[in-house]
């Protein structure tokens, strides 16, 4: 998902019709042997109108279960909230890596999040993994003392620290640049920090997969 341009077509569109509008309905070609389906403000509306609906959390896996044959990988970028958006994506996915910056409220977050992953395994999809963590806005050589504490603490949590990735994204300017001209930040800047953190990302998430 991503974000939402004039006359593009969204995922919305699949969650409102309840399946009945196809996934490969909404694709745009944006690269080569690369589908997006995009995002659209509309999902707010959307995602209240799944918390009045029994079984529109599971339309998303549906449609990707249709498709399943034709790609390789199918990456889904959340919300930051617990809505019914990311609790279909839970539902309909094989693993989740989650993004933390290590502060007060991402550590908070990231809890609040593992539990949503223990009870959708237990209830609606057997096969959901935590992959992995992989903490944003940092390095181990930036001067914060207080998000090294956070990522201390994390690694010394046993059930956790397994968890977490060698991979963490330092902070890029050129990552929001990319952002605001909706670019790929390979396509803007791929030789900037940021491109070369999430290439290595990329790496370590098929590694674990």
């Amino acid at each position: 998902m991503s974000f939402d341009r004039q006359g593009t077509r969204h995922l919305g569109e699949l969650l409102e019709s309840d399946g009945k509008i196809l996934l490969t309905e909404l694709m745009e070609e944006v690269g080569e042997r690369l589908q997006l389906v995009a995002a659209s403000p509309r999902l707010q509306m959307v995602e209240k109108l799944m918390a009045g609906s029994s079984g529109l959390e599971f339309v998303l896996r549906e449609g990707l279960e249709t498709i399943e044959d034709k790609f390789d990988y199918c990456l889904i970028d959340t919300p930051p909230s617990l809505g019914g958006i990311t609790y279909s994506a839970l539902i309909a996915a094989d693993a989740v890596f989650i993004p933390m910056q290590p502060e007060y409220f991402g550590y908070n977050g990231l809890t609040t999040l593992l539990q949503a992953c223990v009870r959708v395994r237990k209830h609606y999809n057997q096969k959901l993994k935590v992959g992995g963590i992989f903490f944003t806005k940092y390095s181990p050589t930036y001067r914060s003392s207080m998000h090294h504490q956070y990522v201390d603490l994390i690694n010394q949590d046993e059930q956790l620290a397994p968890l977490v990735m060698d991979v963490s994204i330092r902070q890029n300017t050129k990552l929001g640049e990319a952002q605001a001209m909706h670019e790929a930040i390979l396509a803007y800047a791929p030789d900037s920090n940021g491109a070369l953190d999430y290439i290595s990302l990329t790496d370590e998430i098929l590694a674990r997969l």
